[in-house]
């Protein structure tokens, strides 16, 4: 099984190459590892020791990005890997999706489990996500866990990985732009045609959700409006889903700006989300205004 990862990064220069070195740490190494950034003042060099490794260049976004460079793989790989820049993977990350996508046949996408996510909160530094990291590798040379597979919605961005013969002409939407918020759903929604997108708890690593390189507060608060709709428009996310997540985030948004988070921009986040409700209600929401922003 022909195994890549694909990586699409921006404005962390710095942390790609210790990334980078966690692949090699890897017990199934992946194969090739494609590093997509908008240009190369984003990358440093590396040259790795246990894998292919291809920089492209020339599209800002998260879903071009990826796009770029899906289309430097498709039809020579078996899986498809998409971490986030800031997820470190445990040593035996591919080693077992290798086996689940092996023993699954039905299965398109499987998402791993950011056992420690920086998103819940201020995020990590990255000496403070290797410590992490290492209790869990610590731990799983304890005790060999039976994998638990579970079917979600969709994939989760920052580790999810793809039968590559599932994907076909499918790629993810450009008109979600920048950070392109819940891409991920409408990506791997899409991919439930061709066989069960599930997540297996033993796919194990730590989401640094480092805050350097994320959009801000006004344009990501009107995408968590924006997008949704969209999406439910476009008919790839179900409804109750996406209501459910825009409700969820107004409402975190709205009570939490007057304690506000340091590390969140909640007057941010709350004004991008009344704008995008105001062009909702005038009819016409676009997820591509945030570039205007």
């Amino acid at each position: 099984m022909r195994m890549v990862v694909i990586i699409a990064t921006i404005g962390r220069r710095e942390l790609l190459p210790k990334v980078l070195a966690l692949l090699e740490e890897q017990s199934r190494p992946p194969d090739e590892v494609i590093i997509s950034a908008p240009d190369e003042s984003h990358v440093a060099p590396y040259v790795p020791q246990r894998f292919d490794l291809k920089f492209v260049f020339g599209k800002l976004g998260s879903c071009a990005q990826r796009n770029i460079a899906l289309e430097q793989v498709l039809g020579r790989s078996d899986t498809i890997t998409f971490f986030d820049d800031d997820f470190l993977p445990a040593a035996s990350y591919l080693a077992r999706l290798e086996s689940a996508f092996r023993k699954n046949p039905d299965c398109s996408l499987i998402r791993g489990d950011a056992v420690y996510d920086g998103a819940s909160g201020p995020g990590f530094s990255f000496d403070e996500g290797l410590k992490l990291l290492r209790e869990l590798e610590r731990d799983e040379a304890v005790a060999e866990t039976e994998p638990e597979i579970v079917d979600h919605v969709g994939g989760y961005g920052c580790n999810m990985s793809v039968r590559a013969a599932s994907i076909g002409e499918l790629r993810f939407d450009e008109r979600l732009p920048l950070y392109g918020w819940q891409e991920d759903i409408d990506f791997s929604c899409q991919l439930r045609k061709g066989g069960r997108v599930v997540g297996i708890n033993t796919l194990r690593g730590v989401h640094l959700a480092a805050k350097q390189g994320r959009t801000s507060g006004v344009r990501f608060g009107y995408s968590q409006v924006a997008n949704p709709v969209y999406l439910v428009r476009k008919g790839t996310v179900p409804r109750g889903f996406a209501y459910k997540l825009m409700v969820r985030n107004f409402v975190a948004n709205l009570v939490k700006s007057l304690r506000p988070e340091p590390y969140i921009d909640r007057f941010g986040r709350l004004k991008g989300n009344l704008l995008a409700a105001y062009h909702v209600l005038k009819g016409r929401v676009d997820p591509g205004y945030i570039l205007k922003l």
